[in-house]
């Protein structure tokens, strides 16, 4: 619920650099990149993504995404340790009304948006748009679209940010 109304991931900001994310949720991360000018590091269930134009150029955070469906495969084991501290056990599953339910009681509400053609109706997207985090829940099976291991309902992957601008192309397709 947190990153949802805060659009971080403990303070850490999709914008923030490496060593700043780093700083707020520890050192235990795989770093990832294809060429010199990007780079994501996984802390586990949580991935920031970076961007640079060259090696001389410093860093800048593109965005972040909690992969939730790892929960479903591994449990709260693939929570970064410094997340499990601050927030505790974690479910195999996010059940997304229960998630839209809580965010209801404390004021914050979701925003259906219209789903990627490729992605649609496997998959359904939620936006909040004060913290410009969204949110992807399993809308149907499909073979080799969706995980066998999640159901209809079960939220997928809620990352940010989802700016403003996305929303009113997704609603033109």
């Amino acid at each position: 619920m947190n990153v949802v109304t805060s659009g971080t991931v403990l303070g850490a900001k999709p914008t923030d650099t490496p060593d700043r994310v780093t700083e707020a949720l520890g050192p235990d991360f795989a770093e990832n990149s294809f060429h010199d000018s990007s780079m994501w590091r996984d802390y586990g269930m949580a991935e920031f993504f970076w961007h640079r134009e060259s090696a001389e150029h410093p860093w800048t955070g593109t965005h972040f995404s909690l992969q939730v469906h790892r929960l479903a495969d591994c449990g709260g084991k693939v929570v970064n340790g410094t997340i499990r501290d601050r927030y505790g056990r974690f479910d195999r599953r996010l059940r997304f009304e229960k998630l839209r339910r809580l965010l209801e009681r404390r004021g914050t509400r979701l925003v259906e948006v219209p789903e990627l053609d490729v992605q649609s109706p496997c998959y359904r997207t939620y936006w909040q748009p004060d913290s410009l985090v969204s949110v992807t829940v399993i809308g149907a099976h499909e073979e080799f679209m969706t995980p066998d291991n999640l159901r209809i309902g079960d939220v997928y992957r809620i990352s940010g940010p989802m700016s403003p601008e996305e929303v009113e192309w997704r609603k033109r397709q």
